[in-house]
């Protein structure tokens, strides 16, 4: 029977689920361990991050784990076809989501966030360029990155299936399936899913991570077109995935293409469920399904 422990991480509600008993407390210690060296390398809230430095000198060799961060970043962007991007920071700065970019050209001279993306370079000793007036922000991908692996490497470590969930990213490792609870909040429609063993599920919300900036309410995924909130077409989108980075790309590239992410989430195949502003709930490719797999 699988044991599970709670624990907080990136401001988020997160769990620790194994399938042995014994690994419990070393995989928390090594899982914990792990995204502390994430939030170091490539927080955009922590002045002292990795990321912050380079961004400060606008641009330099990065640590393999930061390379590797940007490096998904920037494949998730290309996968997106730029719904999903890394250059939004300085847009959610000025929105009023996290610290102040001091770098960022006037909003005139920008080039939107869809392409700007492009300018970014990582090269293959880990020398990282930022284009001017571009502020990174890592937070569409570098959590389900960071769930990704950890979840891999208590597998590999400690010999037994594990569930990692970090917010509304959730990845599994080893052969047994999990029973997965699927709510936004409370008040939201819920279902239960049964994940096949080594799959993941990514929920993104625009119900969470909300705030005023002016008069106006705001939440966190913007539209890389606009650098505004993406339209309130969806109140969350769930995807299961073979990995937690591509359901949450997924996912996150769905709350911006609001309805034209039906046909585009058909053509990817994975299992999704959509809740609309009214709470209506859209299910495609197999959801709900006794069991989500491949």
């Amino acid at each position: 029977m699988a044991v599970a422990v709670d624990f907080e991480a990136f401001t988020c509600s997160c769990r620790l689920a194994v399938s042995a008993e014994a690994a419990v407390e070393p995989a928390l210690g090594h899982v914990q361990s792990f995204l502390r060296s994430v939030d170091e390398a490539c927080s955009r809230f922590r002045p002292d991050s990795e990321l912050n430095a380079l961004q400060r000198r606008g641009g330099g060799k990065a640590s393999p784990l930061l390379a590797a961060l940007v490096r998904t970043a920037l494949a998730a962007a290309e996968r997106s076809e730029g719904d999903v991007v890394p250059t939004l920071g300085a847009e959610l700065a000025e929105l009023g989501y996290g610290p102040a970019v001091g770098s960022a050209l006037p909003v005139s001279e920008r080039v939107l966030p869809a392409e700007s993306w492009r300018g970014v370079r990582v090269d293959d000793d880990g020398v990282l360029t930022i284009p001017a007036g571009v502020a990174l922000d890592l937070g569409a991908t570098a959590k389900a990155a960071a769930a990704d692996q950890a979840a891999r490497e208590v597998q590999e470590r400690f010999a037994t299936s594990v569930l990692v969930s970090l917010g509304g990213d959730l990845a599994t490792a080893g052969p047994d399936p999990w029973e997965v609870f699927v709510q936004d909040l409370p008040h939201d429609p819920s279902t239960q899913v049964q994940l096949s063993g080594g799959w993941a599920m990514a929920t993104s919300s625009t119900q969470k991570r909300r705030w005023r900036s002016g008069s106006f309410e705001r939440h966190h995924i913007l539209d890389p077109r606009t650098s505004l909130p993406a339209a309130p077409v969806w109140r969350s989108v769930s995807v299961a995935a073979p990995d937690c980075v591509s359901a949450n790309v997924a996912s996150t590239a769905a709350v911006v293409r609001g309805e034209r992410a039906i046909p585009w989430l058909r053509n990817l195949g994975y299992p999704a469920r959509l809740v609309r502003e009214d709470g209506r709930v859209l299910e495609l490719s197999g959801w709900p399904a006794k069991e989500l797999q491949p």
